[in-house]
């Protein structure tokens, strides 16, 4: 019989949670190098170097490698001989350990978890409750695997119950494109096969708990149709040129994972959820000796990637930029910002539009005219930081809100990740306006060009307030111009040709 100690637990538990957010883990790391060495794509290698950089940064500072650092995922494989002691529950502990990860002062974590999801979405303030998976297994020990779940690559997972006769890997193949570029690639697919609904979802979740090693499946080759389906949907996606943070590329996925379950034999639920370039995730197993510290991985890991932003990227001044010096920025150029921005979510565009439909004023000092606004929600600083990572969020969620900013206030341009949509696309055009793109991925190395960071408005809203940040450098890319033509259409479009011209040969 082994007795587990609660603060033992807790203790592991929030150890692995202040990990995770800091450092890659080593066969992601590994696995992105190769992808930038074989990439050709400038845009896609500047992206992935940008990661890799941000990687060994984080490693470096401990500071997390996303401001979104996630909603908290939890296996738990419980042995039949284990003896707890302890008078909460296994919840009530899971919960505890999250509560102080997100709390350490020392690398404060963003508080992104919302009560009352349908209705006021009240921010829990410590990224309490985790999701919590138990199993009773044989054995004296716990197994524990911790997870953090980042809001744009949760909100691309897809489901369905095909005809047990359709072709699976068509399916799946077919979805990827519609998750656009909001899940940050390249990253990991990860797909259940079989059981139930909410069973195949659970697997696919759990697949992408294992580490990387599709490379490794290539040189011993498949064994089971498992590993067949994983190359054959690994080359389908990568041959889609989608690319790395949708910019067209050789690489959009670096493995695909697959776990199955007996199903009905009418049936075949079939879930894919991908995980970002922010991907997080540690095994840990705690057999009543004391809490387990995980071992740091030694920098040496981290390879040392070339990346000289100045050099082919042209130079801006926000301060001194009129909407008319848009008209010349092309699609794929890169830029270095300096001077003033805004910044702004879905919590704060919602208040600025009912302000501006109820007709009337936005608080004072928040003046959009020939300005533009941060999609971003940052975490909070330490030391002499102006603000914590700061990488942008998913923009398609302020595309409903895009024309009434672009009409009323005076934006001229905004800042996210990922492609607009249709309705933000044909606004952009008719007001001449543009939209860049940060790395999605980066969080920490865009901060570092951040120099002053003061709320603006709506403070209550905590990291969705507005802010004004004064940044020196930081590097985006064009990908909306203003003609509305984007390199989220182009780019995948132009890699998806000479993909199919050339044989190419990808080790990822």
């Amino acid at each position: 019989m082994t007795t587990i100690r609660e603060d033992d637990f807790i203790q592991s538990v929030q150890n692995a949670l202040q990990y995770i957010s800091y450092y890659h883990s080593i066969d992601f790391v590994h696995a992105m190098h190769n992808a930038w060495k074989q990439e050709q794509s400038p845009a896609a290698r500047d992206a992935m170097a940008q990661i890799l950089i941000n990687s060994r940064m984080c490693a470096e500072g401990h500071r997390p490698i996303c401001q979104d650092t996630g909603i908290v995922v939890v296996f738990l494989d419980i042995g039949m001989q284990v003896r707890w002691d302890s008078s909460r529950s296994v919840e009530d502990m899971v919960n505890e350990a999250v509560r102080r990860a997100y709390l350490d002062p020392d690398n404060p974590l963003r508080a992104s978890i919302v009560s009352d999801p349908a209705g006021k979405r009240i921010n829990t303030g410590d990224n309490t409750p985790a999701v919590i998976h138990s199993r009773l297994v044989s054995g004296d020990r716990v197994d524990i695997i911790v997870a953090a779940k980042g809001g744009g690559s949760e909100n691309k997972a897809r489901f369905t119950t095909l005809n047990p006769s359709d072709d699976l890997a068509d399916w799946v193949v077919n979805q990827v494109p519609g998750m656009g570029a909001g899940w940050c690639p390249p990253g990991i697919l990860g797909i259940g096969v079989g059981g139930t609904a909410e069973k195949a979802m659970l697997l696919a979740k759990r697949s992408l708990m294992a580490p990387i090693d599709i490379q490794q499946l290539r040189q011993h080759g498949p064994a089971t149709r498992i590993e067949e389906l994983r190359l054959e949907i690994c080359d389908r996606v990568n041959a889609t040129g989608i690319g790395a943070q949708g910019l067209g590329g050789l690489t959009t996925v670096l493995d695909v994972k697959i776990l199955e379950y007996p199903t009905h034999a009418a049936s075949l639920p079939v879930a894919i959820i991908p995980n970002c370039a922010a991907t997080r995730h540690l095994h840990l197993q705690l057999d009543g000796s004391g809490a387990v510290f995980p071992q740091p991985p030694s920098l040496d890991e981290w390879p040392e990637v070339p990346w000289d932003a100045a050099t082919r990227s042209r130079r801006i001044n926000l301060d001194e930029l009129q909407s008319g010096e848009l008209q010349g920025w092309q699609p794929g150029d890169t830029l270095l910002l300096s001077g003033h921005l805004l910044t702004g979510r879905d919590a704060a565009h919602r208040r600025i539009v009912e302000t501006i439909e109820r007709g009337e004023s936005l608080p004072n000092g928040l003046d959009f005219r020939n300005r533009f606004i941060y999609y971003v929600g940052p975490v909070d600083p330490v030391g002499d930081e102006a603000v914590g990572p700061a990488g942008p969020t998913t923009a398609t969620r302020m595309d409903k809100f895009t024309d009434t900013m672009l009409e009323k206030t005076g934006l001229i341009g905004m800042i996210g990740k990922a492609e607009r949509g249709p309705q933000a696309l044909d606004s952009i055009r008719r007001h001449k306006a543009v939209y860049l793109i940060a790395t999605g991925g980066a969080a920490y190395l865009v901060s570092r060009s951040i120099q002053s960071a003061k709320i603006i408005a709506w403070p209550e809203l905590g990291m969705e307030a507005i802010y004004e940040f004064e940044v020196r450098d930081m590097p985006v890319t064009v990908a909306v111009d203003s003609r509305g033509e984007s390199i989220h259409r182009s780019g995948p479009e132009r890699w998806r040709q000479k993909i199919a011209e050339i044989p190419v040969t990808t080790e990822n």
